[in-house]
Parts: structure tokens; C-alpha cells; sequence
């Protein structure tokens, strides 16, 4: 059996390329690129939800800024960032986060969609992630071998709190993240499921990976929008899309009041 990363150790070399190249770059353009003084970012996976965010809040775009939409979002004395259109996948979603990092981003909440993996989690349902099965290729170059990677247990606290006045179904669990959504077998499904995984994903280990090694606090949040436990395709739910909605004020709210509360020096 081949082991994986081909280097092994390799999640505790220094690389090569540094985001902070990223950031000098966009800075000869830009000199006023910094996201260091905004409660953090929103990255948003379905185009829908990316619109529906520029017609929600009032924004002013930064283009170049990182890979995909960047705007800046001033409302009822919150100050954030949204990003989207930068494609699906851990590859692409970790991409924004070191970019996002390198200009000052220090919390970062996904929201996006997920399938679900247990009987009683339909379509409309929200499910924050506690934990996240690395089955992608990309955390395990950031991490040492493991079975799972954890988001900030501070920021997700923050962002299930927030969640609470809305009268909509919220679970907080485990989450099964893998690069392959058409190779999710019967047996995958059926064991992860009998473990208590909630659904799965394509970018939540990527992103808690990157998040730890750039000591950067990331949460996720999903709406849940087809099931592999009982399998129902994907098809357009006024639900799901109530859901995503939902998800997004939660987060951007969640990121105010992390940014307004005190924190254990370290804690992320």
C-alpha cells in the first residue's frame, strides 16, 4: 500500500510558496487590501446563496482580492466579508482560506449544502459540524495522519448560539468530507451512518486543516439537500434554500459577536 502523502512527514516541513506572496502581490495593485479590521469572512459554495447575499446586504466588491467574489459587507454595525464563485472541492475552498488568511482574515464560517446520512435529516435541515473524516487528499498535507480534523470549538459555539432563535431544525455533529461525490458506496454510507456522521461533504476537513495551520478560527454549516441513506437526488427545495438563508445571517451574526467576545490567548 503506497502511504500518503507520497513524503511522509511532510505536514511538518515549510513549504515552498507562503500565502504571504499572495498577499504582497495583491498589495501592488491594492495597497488597501486587508481584512484584518472586519469580524471575518462568510465563504459561500452555491452560486444561489451568493446572490441572494448581494441582494440581502449593501457590499462593495474587491476583485482581485482572492480567488473567485470577494465583497465587503457593512450592516447594522457588523463588517464582514463574503466570498464566492471560487468552485467547489477541498482544493478550492482551501485556496481561499490561506488567501483570506494572508490578508489579515482570522475567522472564516462555510456555509453550503450537504447529503445526508441519517434517516431523519431532510432537506431544510441545518447541521454544524463538530468534526469532519478526512477522506480528502488535501488535509493530509497539512495535518499529521489522523482520522478526523475539528473546526474551532469557540467559533462553532458562537455560530450554534446564534443558530438558536431561528425556528429551524439544528443538529451539531460529525460530518464525512470526501473529493469523490460519485463514489459514495452503499458500505461507506451504511458504516459512517451506524457511527453517527451526519452527511457529507466535499471541502469541511480541508478547511478545519488549513484553519489549524494557519491558526485561523473556521466553523461550517450545512443545509441539508439530498440523502444517501435513503437516496433522493438533489432537486430545488424551497427548504434548503429557506436553510441557506438562515445559515448565512447565523454566520454573519456569529462572527460579530466571536470578534466582541473575549478568547482564551491561543484559542481559535
Amino acid at each position: 500500500m503506497n502511504d500518503f502523502p507520497l513524503h511522509p512527514g511532510k505536514h511538518a516541513l515549510p513549504a515552498v510558496p507562503d500565502p504571504a506572496e499572495h498577499a504582497a502581490y495583491v498589495r501592488t495593485t491594492d495597497p488597501e487590501a486587508d481584512l484584518s479590521t472586519l469580524d471575518g469572512a462568510v465563504l459561500l459554495y452555491q452560486g444561489r446563496l451568493l446572490e441572494h447575499s448581494l441582494r440581502t446586504y449593501r457590499t462593495c466588491p474587491r476583485p482581485g482580492w482572492v480567488r473567485g467574489g470577494l465583497h465587503l459587507v457593512e450592516d447594522q454595525g457588523r463588517r464582514f466579508a463574503l466570498c464566492g464563485g471560487f468552485g467547489l472541492g477541498a482544493p478550492a475552498a482551501a485556496l481561499v482560506v490561506e488567501q483570506l488568511a494572508a490578508l489579515g482574515t482570522r475567522q472564516i464560517i462555510t456555509v453550503g449544502t450537504a447529503a445526508s446520512l441519517q434517516h431523519n435529516l431532510r432537506p431544510g435541515h441545518l447541521v454544524v459540524a463538530t468534526s469532519a473524516l478526512r477522506d480528502e487528499g488535501l488535509s493530509h498535507h497539512y495535518l499529521p495522519p489522523g482520522r478526523t480534523a475539528s473546526p474551532s470549538p469557540a467559533l462553532t459555539q458562537h455560530l450554534t448560539e446564534a443558530l438558536a432563535p431561528y425556528d429551524l431544525p439544528a443538529t451539531c455533529g460529525p460530518i464525512w468530507t470526501t473529493d469523490a461525490p460519485y463514489r459514495e458506496t452503499t458500505a461507506e454510507v451504511t458504516r459512517y451512518g451506524a457511527e453517527g456522521i451526519l452527511t457529507a461533504d466535499m471541502e469541511a476537513a480541508a478547511v478545519f486543516a488549513v484553519g489549524h495551520c494557519r491558526t485561523v478560527a473556521v466553523a461550517t454549516v450545512a443545509a441539508i439537500a439530498d440523502s444517501l441513506v435513503d437516496r433522493r437526488p438533489r432537486r430545488h427545495s424551497p427548504d434548503t434554500e429557506h436553510a441557506l438563508h438562515t445559515a448565512l445571517a447565523a454566520a454573519a451574526q456569529a462572527l460579530h459577536t466571536s470578534t466582541a467576545s473575549p478568547q482564551t490567548p491561543g484559542e481559535h
